[in-house]
């Protein structure tokens, strides 16, 4: 089979294996090297021709890690505990990395058997209510910096910050669009888990969290 220039070129650039059976590719990629490459007009960096001085780059920001932007999240997370006081006293915590969010709810159903019930299929339905909404929050955090020590690369502000809130034994105020259509804004965490991430400035995490609505509807015992 034939192959073109343009073939080639784009063969070995996808790192295909096919590009390499081709008795000419060594011929055409040593032709590429003597030429240096045009721009490409819609990269969104400036762009120059030729090798970058060793001396553009510095030990402090060759293992920086990108910078989070919480306007670009499309479903933003944000906690705050619920305090006896004031519930209102404490800012809002947003998650510096928007995470996954699953919802899932059920209904708690009241059934009943008939006995030699004729021409009667199933069973008698007497009452059922909304049971909890369960709300699975998976996520990762990123340090500053990608190698270094533990104070330089491990997210250790926003770890114990999401620790605290796992912690904390009066419930959690929340938003998030998603939650706020079902009439969601307190949970508690049932569960949570820090599992081993790969990377020194991971840390990936699992929360397994309860809907909690207002029970003043309750009459008081006196």
């Amino acid at each position: 089979m034939a192959y073109s220039d343009k073939d080639i070129l784009f063969l070995s650039l996808a790192g295909t294996k096919v590009a390499e059976s081709i008795p000419r590719f060594t011929a055409f990629q040593n032709e590429v090297m003597k030429h240096p490459l045009p721009t490409v007009p819609f990269l969104p960096f400036n762009q120059t021709i030729g090798m970058a001085s060793s001396e553009s780059f510095t030990a402090s920001n060759l293992w920086k890690a990108d910078n989070p932007s919480i306007d670009t999240h499309f479903f933003p997370l944000k906690f705050r505990r619920v305090t006896e006081n004031d519930p209102n006293k404490e800012p809002w915590y947003t998650f510096p990395y928007e995470p996954f969010i699953s919802i899932k709810g059920k209904n708690k159903i009241v059934k009943r058997s008939v006995a030699k019930a004729q021409n009667f299929i199933g069973t008698i339905k007497e009452h059922w209510s909304q049971d909890d909404y369960d709300i699975s929050v998976t996520g990762i955090l990123f340090g500053k910096n990608e190698i270094g020590t533990v104070e330089e690369c491990f997210p250790k502000a926003d770890f114990e910050k999401l620790r605290d809130y796992c912690t904390w034994p009066l419930g959690i105020q929340v938003q998030c669009e998603p939650l706020q259509l079902l009439g969601i804004n307190y949970l508690v965490v049932d569960d949570f888990d820090f599992p081993f991430t790969k990377g020194e400035n991971v840390q990936a995490y699992e929360l397994k969290c309860t809907s909690d609505f207002s029970a003043d509807f309750l009459l008081e015992i006196e």
